[in-house]
């Protein structure tokens, strides 16, 4: 059976992640799978390579693989290259990530896929992809709805409806067409003593990541594992620039790395991780079982990974901080309380997201 996979990211690497994490499962579950990708190339994520684009960090502006802002001529050179490339695989399913629940930037290309699909005549299985909490406006879901119930024959939420329920405004509506997989996870935990004893700092994918990065520098002298090594990742979008400038302040016992391949089993192992809150970045947290201190990204009027972070909060599986409240004095405090708490146990939320997928669209097909 033949999967299409269309992902975009434009300002973290979170979505295509995820969207990698279930290409591998779908494969490994006999599925071929055609990962089509129109964010910015990430190195070790194998794609089918639409004309990269990217986005101001208000999401306002698509911009091209030089931060130009894309133009017509554009545009339909991505969409004549995504038609292409559909009809070029032949897929029995068509899956497509957030979109009519966001992405609503790149209907130019979009909803031509959708028509050429549902005009085939053999139909593929449509399917909508998302996350469990979404960003949508009230003045939209009206036309969100319509534009599923126009092309899409399922919807997965990759989440866990007993920490929380898909937030879209008219979800009664979709009825029998919404499925909940259990969060996704890239389930990679290698069995070493890699990152034993150290405080793992991460940014996720590093475009807005700093801020965090510089607290920990102040709140390290201020915790009870100031004697620990402390390893801080800028993420692979961070400039270079940046990450010098964090290297010179970073004082013996801290090293300051882009990314590591190997996070996974570094969390795994690590006295306690700091870290944003993106969908993948926490789902690994817990999947380590690791204790954990989470700052959101709340810019651009965000609340997705604030909302999500509360109700693991609530739940005591990590130790969070409002992002408007960050310094040292409160990452070292927070710090200390998660420290203070068992680790996460087994089995306190579903991340069989992504093997549920691939059993789910091998029922429906």
């Amino acid at each position: 059976m033949k999967v299409f996979f269309y992902v975009q990211h434009l300002l973290g690497v979170g979505h295509l992640k995820r969207a990698a994490t279930l290409a591998r499962a779908l494969r490994a579950s006999g599925f071929e799978v055609t990962l089509a990708s129109g964010g910015m190339p990430i190195e070790g994520i194998e794609v089918l390579q639409l004309p990269p684009a990217s986005s101001d960090a208000a999401f306002k502006q698509l911009l091209d693989a030089q931060g130009e802002p894309v133009d017509d001529a554009w545009k339909a050179r991505r969409r004549d290259a995504l038609l292409a490339a559909w009809r070029a695989s032949e897929a029995d399913v068509l899956m497509v990530e957030l979109f009519p629940f966001g992405r609503r930037q790149m209907r130019f290309e979009l909803l031509p896929l959708l028509d050429a699909a549902k005009a085939r005549s053999r139909r593929p299985l449509i399917v909508s992809s998302a996350r469990d909490l979404i960003q949508w406006r009230p003045t939209r879901e009206q036309e969100m709805l319509e534009t599923f119930e126009r092309y899409f024959d399922r919807l997965l939420v990759h989440g866990d409806p007993a920490i929380a329920a898909f937030n879209f405004g008219l979800a009664d509506r979709l009825a029998g067409k919404l499925h909940y997989t259990g969060y996704v996870v890239n389930h990679v935990l290698q069995k070493t003593d890699l990152g034993s004893g150290e405080v793992l700092v991460s940014a996720g994918g590093g475009a807005v990541g700093r801020p965090l990065l510089e607290a920990a520098l102040v709140a390290r002298p201020l915790t009870s594992l100031r004697e620990r090594p402390w390893r801080l990742l800028a993420g692979i979008n961070a400039r270079e620039s940046d990450v010098a400038s964090l290297r010179e302040r970073a004082g013996p016992g801290v090293l300051v790395e882009h990314s590591r391949h190997d996070f996974t089993a570094r969390l795994a192992n690590c006295v306690i991780s700091v870290s944003q809150a993106g969908y993948n970045t926490v789902m690994e947290i817990l999947a380590a079982r690791a204790r954990a201190v989470v700052v959101p990204f709340a810019g651009g009027g965000e609340v997705e990974q604030t909302t999500r972070a509360r109700l693991l909060v609530a739940r005591g599986l990590l130790e969070m901080i409002e992002e408007g409240g960050l310094d040292g004095g409160s990452l070292a405090t927070a710090i200390e309380r998660a420290l203070a708490r068992p680790r996460p146990a087994p089995g306190d939320i579903d991340l069989d997201g992504a093997a549920a997928t691939a059993r789910l669209l091998r029922q429906w097909r």
